[in-house]
């Protein structure tokens, strides 16, 4: 089962950055439900985060790499997000070797901050020990909004 979290790439920089969305919308199946109605938990913001960081490894890797959790130093949820939210996710590469790379981010909702991560610690593993090169290709053009290649 695939678990995807970011709609789109917006913007990318080699080993540097990398800014995505996720357009919420009430069908989705991962609403907590609370007194004040359904909001996204936190877990699956840092989720979010987490996936951008792997595509920007992903991606700046030309699909050969990629990110698999290993730590994250501090998270702080400072929003809710509601069905229909739209999701702004940046992810900043603080350090990279061949091994691993420390990744910060924040996630914002309709212009205000919902999530800050700093110490996102990751392991660099070779991407199609997981999956289908092929695959990654055609989901990485989808992000992107761009053809993909015959």
């Amino acid at each position: 089962m695939r678990f995807h979290l970011i709609d789109r790439i917006d913007s990318w920089q080699p080993h540097r950055r990398i800014t995505a969305r996720k357009v919420t919308s009430v069908h989705e199946g991962h609403w907590q439900q609370t007194p004040d109605g359904p909001r996204l938990a936190f877990g699956l913001m840092l989720e979010a985060l987490c996936q951008a960081g792997t595509w920007l490894i992903m991606l700046s890797t030309e699909h050969q790499k990629r990110a698999a959790l290993l730590t994250v130093r501090e998270a702080i949820a400072s929003g809710t997000v509601r069905p229909g939210d739209t999701l702004r996710i940046e992810a900043v590469v603080v350090s990279r070797s061949e091994e691993a790379a420390l990744i910060d981010g924040t996630v914002t909702c309709e212009g205000r901050t919902v999530l800050e991560a700093n110490g996102i610690m990751c392991a660099l593993i070779d991407a199609e020990e997981l999956d289908d090169p092929a695959d990654t290709a055609r989901m990485a053009s989808r992000l992107l909004g761009t053809k993909a290649a015959a």
